[in-house]
């Protein structure tokens, strides 16, 4: 398999045609969208201009020796906006919605030479763990081992896409687990930064304190260079950490003797299949092997409480962010008649799907007077204490473990027959390390049934490059 780095260093030497080559994928997305579904929408008047351009400044040798995604294929997910590209969020609400403006994260990776291939398919704004919620009129994506399966959510469109195209790298977005989960259904590498890490300019909300945009890779090695291009202080986010950034490339291969690992107690066992912890304990005897020492620790409250603390505060804070879409000012419009409570509603009815409503009902009821410190502040103040039991670990640990997934990515037809709450207990492992804002990093560890099972690593705050130097000790080691 050839490396996005060989693949650059050919592009840049005028050892492959760059628009030839462009052509090619853009007609090999479209045949693989014919049966999994992985893109909502193929940018190919965008690809075909940039990589236009990009050989011509080949050709003249002119500003090409530092860019470093020069002619890499870029995917981002429907919820980053892409100037003059329909950027929906997965919900029938933003159809046609064309931003006026590119996100940060474009901007960044446009600047570096990527070519932007279109916006993969998602849940509605971001609301599922399966990519089975997608918006009215948009389609589910497929695993890429199994079509009858899921590829895990909600950036299910961006892991599979990921899995079946070489020199590609994807842009995710997570909020409870959006980008580590579908990585390990799907049997990518998915990195998720510290909160504040990747600025969130140019992101369509779904709760304000969690949203995080990461990468995704076929390599370690594919998602870190991408987060070396993404990361950095962005003024227009006032999220947006002003700090120095760290060259995540430099951890790649790096020796993890000495290093010391949590094995999480509570994410083993019980409500776990014996598929997953197979393949995950292999994983920590290779880096045990590499010298890192491995130790198992004990993080009930995080376990137990993660799922209803992350529901409670992110249903609250989209609740907020999605009642701008009323027909007025943003989203889709109806024909204007009756009292604006009946357009409003209708508008909504209309346009979101059934998860979308359900979410902003819960957080509609939670955020009421009379409930909001009985359930939200509550959960507000959970989430400082597992925060404080997450910071008690690092003292001693360097990286914590646990599966990424508790199940084998599941049939279509099983998912039909879970409730909205069986649905929601699908992240009982990613949830808290995204309450708590800390950098989490799957790796593909093996494959059961021949499909793919994921490691969950989580770090300290600003400690993404101990994941890549864990991961790329895996990595190694298969």
């Amino acid at each position: 398999m050839e490396s996005v780095h060989d693949f650059i260093k050919k592009v840049k030497n005028g050892e492959i045609d760059i628009v030839e080559h462009t052509y090619k994928l853009i007609e090999e997305c479209k045949e693989i969208n014919k049966e999994y579904n992985y893109l909502n929408t193929i940018s190919e008047e965008l690809a075909l201009n940039s990589a236009s351009e990009i050989k011509i400044q080949v050709k003249q040798n002119k500003n090409i020796k530092n860019k470093k995604l020069l002619g890499v294929a870029v995917s981002a997910k429907d919820a980053i906006c892409v100037r003059d590209v329909e950027t929906t969020a997965g919900s029938k609400i933003l159809q046609s919605y064309r931003p006026l403006f590119d996100a940060f994260v474009i901007q960044r990776v446009k600047e570096e030479g990527a070519i932007i291939i279109g916006k993969t398919s998602q849940d509605e704004f971001g609301f599922g763990g399966f990519s089975v919620n997608v918006g009215k009129g948009f389609k589910i994506p497929k695993n890429p081992f199994d079509s009858e399966r899921s590829c895990g959510g909600s950036s299910g469109g961006a892991a599979g896409l990921t899995q079946k195209l070489s020199s590609h790298i994807a842009l995710g977005e997570s909020t409870g687990g959006s980008i580590v989960e579908p990585a390990s259904f799907c049997g990518v590498y998915g990195l998720c930064p510290t909160y504040g890490r990747v600025s969130r300019y140019g992101l369509i909300d779904f709760s304000n304190s969690m949203d995080k945009i990461g990468s995704m890779g076929k390599t370690i090695e594919d998602a870190a260079l991408l987060m070396n291009v993404i990361s950095g202080y962005d003024k227009k986010d006032s999220t947006s950490l002003n700090i120095k950034n760290d060259d995540y490339e430099k951890y790649l291969k790096k020796s993890v003797k000495g290093m010391k690992i949590g094995i999480i107690k509570e994410a083993f066992g019980a409500g776990v299949d014996r598929e997953a912890e197979n393949n995950v304990c292999p994983g920590i005897e290779e880096l045990e092997e590499e010298g890192a020492k491995a130790e198992e620790i004990s993080l009930e409250l995080p376990i137990k409480y993660g799922i209803a603390t992350y529901y409670m505060i992110a249903a609250s804070e989209a609740s907020t962010n999605l009642a701008k879409f009323c027909g007025m000012r943003y989203g889709a419009v109806e024909k204007l008649e009756g009292s604006f409570n009946e357009y409003f509603t209708k508008v909504r009815s209309n346009n979101f799907g059934d998860e979308a409503k359900r979410r902003i009902m819960l957080g509609t009821f939670a955020r009421m007077a009379g409930y909001r410190d009985a359930f939200y502040l509550k959960a507000m103040k959970v989430r400082t204490l597992m925060i404080n039991e997450y910071k008690k670990a690092f003292k001693k640990f360097d990286a914590l473990i646990s599966p990424t997934a508790s199940i084998l990515p599941p049939k279509f037809e099983d998912i039909e027959k879970l409730t909205p709450l069986q649905h929601y207990m699908i992240d009982i492992m990613t949830v808290s390390p995204n309450v708590a804002g800390l950098p989490h990093l799957n790796v593909p560890v093996g494959f059961e049934k021949n499909l793919p099972i994921g490691m969950l690593l989580i770090a300290d705050h600003l400690q993404e490059g101990k994941l890549i130097q864990l991961g790329s000790a895996i990595e190694k080691g298969k």
